[in-house]
């Protein structure tokens, strides 16, 4: 193989410039806080903040989860109900419902398990996913395409023709086979604490993500 092959750039010194956009969200946290200090479950609980991961949940709609309420509910049901989560969330009191088990048959036999949340819940996960994305968002590689805001399947394909385009020969595909069935959850999130706490914006617990499926 070609050495020049194993050269690619994977978009570090990208990632390595001033991410503004995350400085200026924890300036004006930091400027809102009589302590000067960054409360990260203020920020999840923020009324903007809710408001935008109501909307997207309710344009994601999705099945119900074991207690069976409708994402067509959910806007009423926070309408009388807000304030109690909110509290709830803010006093580390909120309990998650456990997710509903639904099987999902896989193309080339097998099944894979699929967890539901309650919409409730789906709406806590949402609210905290718009904060922590606005927090670590800077540190992917910029050629990282998967699962990310404002990236594509399309620009994905566009910059492995630029790649064929100088030259590049060799694919390499690698896949986690159930990385997420099989990733030690309890170290994952204490790496994330520890990587959250240099920056003084720790992480949510693993509580608010959702209990074991029955």
């Amino acid at each position: 193989m070609d050495p020049a092959q194993l050269t690619l750039n994977y978009g570090e010194d990208a990632a390595s410039r001033k991410d503004t956009v995350r400085e200026e969200t924890i300036a004006a946290r930091l400027m809102e806080s009589s302590t000067g200090e960054i409360r990260l479950m203020e920020m999840i609980c923020e009324r903007e903040n809710m408001r935008n991961a109501l909307r997207r949940v309710e344009s994601n709609d999705g099945a119900p989860g074991i207690d069976k309420m409708k994402v067509t509910r959910l806007r009423g049901f926070l309408r009388r109900t807000g304030k109690a989560v909110k509290a709830a969330l803010l006093n580390g009191t909120y309990k998650p419902k456990p997710v509903r088990r639904k099987e999902i048959p896989k193309p080339d036999g097998g099944i894979r398990l699929l967890g539901i949340p309650t919409v409730l819940d789906r709406f806590v996960q949402q609210c905290i996913a718009q904060v922590l994305q606005e927090i670590w968002e800077y540190t992917f590689s910029a050629y990282s395409y998967g699962y990310r805001p404002g990236r594509s399947q399309a620009q994905a394909v566009e910059q492995f023709r630029k790649y064929v385009e100088e030259g590049y020969t060799y694919v390499v595909s690698l896949d986690l086979s159930k990385f997420f069935d099989r990733v030690n959850h309890d170290r994952l999130t204490s790496h994330q604490g520890q990587a959250g706490s240099e920056d003084h914006t720790g992480v949510p617990e693993q509580r608010y993500y959702g209990q074991r499926p029955r």
